[in-house]
């Protein structure tokens, strides 16, 4: 099979987007012979998380990935036991062309294009309800949020921090019949253990130390409407049988009290964290994923949907109330779809933010956090190592205390830190820890 055939046909403004599909096949194992039709990604695996499942007892629960890539298919290692294998070469992640044979376990196995392609269906729209976007991979998701949004049903959107998938769920809550009633939000990984449990469920006076009046949980607070759980893969694992009773029966019972209220809400959940491997790890509940993840939404990175750039910043701008005019100018456009955006919609919005307080046009040179372009002046090669490790350090230290909200000991849990050394850090690059600015 050739490339091109590998590549997704598109065309841009039709309604439909037509997908390659693939075959996965095992050659050689105890699974001889078991076969697979898929599109765009699957993982395989031993456990039921995965969506090829192998009897092989030398695989790993989800022990790799396969997805449809420019060139052939990306195979990526999950972390497995014993490997992920091309001939003799044990690899994490590689593009492979269709045909070639790769090993896991006892296993071998080979993946081939089949027709006919599938066809998903495309929004006509570039927006819907302040989610933006008019590439493919947007506008594939703006049709998907348009026809959940009249449903009820639990939503799990997946996303790397910083893509939108709060303004995904705005978007489910506005766009359904449910956008009179509250829409909810809970910050799962902003708030300490021993405080979710009464933000989620509520509270009786006299429940614990301080609760000096009854208080009504998230779920309460949002009945009628759209309870959204930010950041659920950090909900601590002895709190997840309690939530995972309130999706069940939708009831819940207050901290303090004997009895379990009704409610009646539509719950959108969303993550950073790759919530199957999290489960395949013991890190998060099997049951509860799949009671989260009913219909499961992914938002794309920036970086892969670059041409959404100026009409993000259009839409931003407009926001912030600036003339787009005046801060996007051809030399800014140029730099931004140049740059690949590792913070995502959030760190442009932050770029465009910073621009209109200065009333200049957006730049994104050495002085701004996640800079794409080094200085002229290089100097030496330790002092420019030096130099770019100390704007990552405080670029990635300003980025986590933001969405710590200035907390230092929730934003070193974040980065894998002790809060001395979080503080030690801090100082070294005179940061605000309550602000993340010099």
């Amino acid at each position: 099979m050739s490339a091109s055939s590998v590549d997704t046909e598109t065309s841009l403004r039709t309604s439909m987007h037509r997908l390659a599909r693939l075959n996965v096949r095992v050659v050689k194992g105890p699974d001889a012979g078991l076969e697979h039709v898929f599109d765009e990604a699957i993982r395989i695996g031993s456990k039921v998380l995965a969506g090829f499942k192998l009897t092989d007892g030398k695989v790993s629960g989800l022990h790799c990935e396969l997805a449809i890539a420019r060139g052939g298919v990306t195979l990526r290692d999950l972390d497995s036991k014993n490997g992920t294998w091309v001939g003799t070469l044990r690899v994490k992640e590689a593009v492979l062309p269709p045909g070639t044979l790769f090993s896991i376990g006892d296993s071998q196995l080979s993946v081939e294009a089949v027709a006919p392609l599938t066809e998903v269906p495309l929004a006509e729209a570039d927006s819907f309800h302040g989610l933006v976007g008019g590439s493919l991979s947007m506008r594939r998701l703006i049709s998907q949020v348009e026809r959940l949004s009249g449903s009820a049903s639990t939503v799990l959107v997946q996303g790397e921090s910083g893509t939108g998938k709060e303004r995904v769920a705005e978007a489910l809550h506005d766009g359904g019949p449910r956008a009179d009633r509250p829409l909810v939000v809970v910050d799962c990984g902003a708030l300490p253990a021993n405080l979710i449990e009464a933000e989620l469920f509520g509270h009786e006076r006299g429940a614990f130390t301080g609760a000096v009046a009854a208080r009504a949980g998230a779920f309460e607070r949002a009945h009628g409407g759209t309870l959204f759980l930010d950041e659920v893969g950090e909900l601590p694992l002895e709190l997840q049988p309690r939530l995972l009773r309130a999706l069940e029966s939708r009831t819940v019972q207050r901290l303090g009290a004997d009895r379990r209220t009704p409610v009646d809400v539509r719950v959108v959940a969303a993550t950073h964290r790759d919530l199957q491997l999290e489960v395949s790890k013991g890190r998060f509940r099997e049951d509860l994923y799949f009671r989260l993840a009913v219909v499961v939404l992914t938002v794309p990175p920036l970086r892969e949907r670059l041409d959404d750039v100026p009409l993000l910043a259009r839409h931003l701008l407009e926001e912030l109330g600036a003339d787009p005019h005046s801060v996007m100018t051809p030399a800014a456009l140029q730099s931004a779809l140049a740059y690949q955006w590792p913070g995502n919609v959030r760190e442009l919005r932050n770029a465009l933010e910073r621009a209109v307080a200065l009333m200049q046009p957006l730049s994104l040179s050495t002085s701004q956090p996640g800079s794409p372009v080094l200085e002229r002046s290089v100097g030496a090669f330790r002092e420019a190592k030096q130099a770019a490790i100390d704007a990552f350090e405080r670029d990635y230290l300003t980025r986590v205390l933001e969405e710590a909200g200035g907390n230092v000991s929730e934003a070193a849990r974040r980065a894998g830190l002790d809060r001395m050394s979080m503080h030690r850090a801090l100082s070294r690059h005179a940061l605000n820890p309550r602000k993340g600015q010099r």
